[in-house]
């Protein structure tokens, strides 16, 4: 199998700001996996919230990876391959997808069928509103008229004004992300607020590490609570799942496909609401989450609509609904003619 990969920057039409950072530009690395006239594509979105750069995944990428012989279930692949990205989420999450791409190619099928479903269409998506420049706010909304839901990046000293700003422009449902941006008081404070401002639920309110103080929030809050940063594999999810109404699975935070799947049949088991979300990304690695998103009950698939340089055609949104692409594998096509995209 041969193996090849590239660096693509994308760029965030607006600058894209959370609770602890802003950022213009995301470095995705793009690797491509070949055999058989087939090419399997898979994307790593590095967060450095997680330790994670696109520099170090290009090291690793660089010193060689060691491929079994092929075809193997994607099961024994990933077993024999992941470990060598050395814990690094985001590049196992590229093989793996990659992996999965090729390999369903292969067989005649599409992802979304190798997960149990044939349904085209996922729920309605999000589309986010991050911190930023205030004077933005009516633009903003006025970009996500085709979207049903807002998802609004909070964790600041002005949140009450960001929500204000944007509910003077529309009464469209809002879904809040605070990127463990608040203290214990002031969440309860905030998702009482909110509560009259037809906000869904609260994702990730508290730092991670603040378990305990979460649990107290959700006894007060009568807004649903999801976790983010809180819920990255799946033996996190039976830990935490006293504390949350929901958890957001991230690809880029889990290292797998088949993780994935894992995490939302356990979700189900605890009773916990789905939600699948994403990073800034291609529509490479939106459009795998796409297949596994009729599979849960909430999506935050906008990570490829928030850049206006996507060099991949696959997964549409038709009236704020996850479409997932025809085609086998991803179904995605390449719609840049930049050196070194396949």
């Amino acid at each position: 199998m041969k193996l090849s990969f590239t660096q693509y920057n994308v760029r965030c039409t607006h600058p894209f700001g959370i609770s602890r950072s802003s950022h213009e530009m995301y470095p995705e690395i793009f690797i491509y996996l070949e055999k058989d006239g087939l090419i399997g594509r898979g994307e790593a979105s590095p967060s450095d919230r997680y330790g994670e750069s696109a520099d170090l995944i290009l090291s690793k990428l660089e010193k060689g990876i060691k491929f079994p012989e092929v075809p193997l279930s994607p099961q024994k692949f990933e077993a024999n391959v992941l470990p060598q990205c050395n814990g690094i989420k985001a590049m196992e999450m590229a093989f793996s997808m990659a992996y999965l791409d090729w390999w369903t190619q292969k067989e005649g099928m599409a992802m979304k069928n190798f997960f149990g479903s044939d349904d085209k269409k996922g729920p309605q998506t999000s589309f986010t509103i991050a911190i930023g420049n205030m004077n933005l706010i009516q633009q903003k909304v006025e970009e996500a008229e085709p979207y049903h839901i807002l998802k609004v990046k909070l964790g600041t000293d002005h949140d009450h004004e960001i929500i204000n700003a944007i509910r003077a422009e529309t009464d469209k449902v809002i879904r809040v992300d605070a990127n463990e941006g608040w203290n214990l008081e002031t969440a309860v404070e905030m998702c009482k607020w909110l509560a009259d401002k037809n906000v869904e639920y609260v994702e990730q309110p508290l730092p991670a590490e603040n378990v305990a103080e979460t649990a107290e929030l959700k006894n007060k809050s009568p807004i649903p609570l999801f976790a983010d940063e809180n819920c990255i594999i799946p033996d996190n999810i039976p830990e935490i799942a006293h504390a949350f109404d929901g958890i957001n699975i991230k690809l880029m935070k889990c290292g797998s496909m088949l993780k994935a799947k894992e995490m939302i049949e356990m979700a189900r088991e605890l009773d916990l609401s789905i939600m699948l979300g994403c990073m800034i990304e291609s529509s490479i690695g939106i459009t795998a989450a796409a297949h596994l998103s009729p599979l849960v009950d909430h999506a935050d698939l906008d990570g490829h609509l928030l850049i206006d340089n996507d060099p991949y055609i696959g997964v549409r949104i038709e009236d704020g609904r996850v479409m997932i692409p025809d085609g086998l594998g991803l179904g995605i096509e390449l719609d840049s003619d930049q050196p070194g995209l396949k």
